[in-house]
């Protein structure tokens, strides 16, 4: 039976969170083979992400918020062990995909856990911890999802969607972190957002979507495909709206960068962004 704690601490609902990439890299798709399509979302929304949420908090033991939990319980040795088995079983799974994906989920797995592991812990360090999340959760990401997607499972792929990927996330993650200065620096724990401040991460992030935008529209722009950059900035609207109404919240006081308004823009974020991708694989395919 699984226990409590470890079903939270693995936090299901923030795979949520890391969608956008999925259905950004399945929009470069020419091709999509659907049955691969379907199974690579379950291996890393329903094993990957969780388990290097679980694996995260294992090795942290937060007491205060983290990423989907304002309250976490303290884990136990079986959060663990199921970290292990859906590692694992990610892995297998992938073996009915290529061989290279193989080689990239455990490159994603090896990195995050490099990520946490008390022993190495690289998220201690702001630039090496920060560059490993982008890599990981965005180029990596996009390069594993094309590939597996893709109907001939072709290596070859646009370096803009890659880049783009890693802006993306580069965009977004220092935003995760800005509500969790006082518990990291307890944890000896050196964020790029610590070093930032917190109006200084609203600037970078800013900067980060900002080019990531731009680099879409040099892609677009490059194929004369312009209805999808339309429905991005569409998309994409109420995320900028409410990020620069937070911003100049936190200008006037500081505080209001807390967990409730990181949710509330990772939620946001997120919903718009997959919505984006979404129709824009639904104008191509059916449009």
């Amino acid at each position: 039976m699984l226990h409590r704690s470890t079903i939270q601490l693995l936090r299901f609902p923030f795979s949520y969170f890391l969608m956008p990439v999925y259905w950004f890299a399945v929009s470069f798709v020419d091709t999509i083979n659907l049955p691969r399509a379907i199974l690579i979302f379950i291996i890393l929304h329903l094993l990957v992400y969780p388990s290097s949420n679980g694996y995260n908090s294992y090795m942290d033991r937060d007491a205060s918020s983290i990423g989907g939990i304002e309250n976490p319980p303290q884990p136990t040795k079986q959060l663990f062990v199921v970290t292990i088995v859906m590692d694992l079983t990610a892995v297998v799974l992938s073996l009915f995909i290529s061989s290279l994906f193989v080689t990239c989920i455990i490159i994603y797995i090896i990195c995050s856990r490099l990520y946490s592991y008390r022993g190495i812990r690289l998220k201690q360090y702001p630039l090496t911890g920060y560059l490993t999340v982008i890599f990981n959760q965005g180029a990596l990401t996009f390069f594993m999802v094309y590939h597996g997607v893709d109907s001939n499972l072709t290596n070859h792929m646009s370096f803009v969607g890659l880049l783009a990927a890693a802006f993306l996330i580069g965009g977004f993650y220092p935003i995760t972190q800005i509500y969790q200065y006082e518990a990291d620096a307890k944890d000896n724990i050196t964020t790029i957002s610590m070093k930032l401040g917190k109006k200084g991460t609203f600037i970078f992030c800013s900067v980060m979507y900002f080019i990531a935008v731009a680099l879409l529209w040099s892609y677009y722009k490059s194929h004369e495909l312009y209805r999808p950059f339309i429905v991005l900035i569409i998309f994409f609207t109420p995320v900028i709206v409410y990020f620069l109404q937070w911003f100049i919240k936190v200008l006037k006081n500081e505080t209001v960068a807390d967990f409730k308004h990181t949710m509330q823009m990772n939620c946001l974020a997120s919903t718009c962004t997959s919505l984006a991708f979404i129709t824009i694989i639904l104008l191509q395919k059916f449009g």
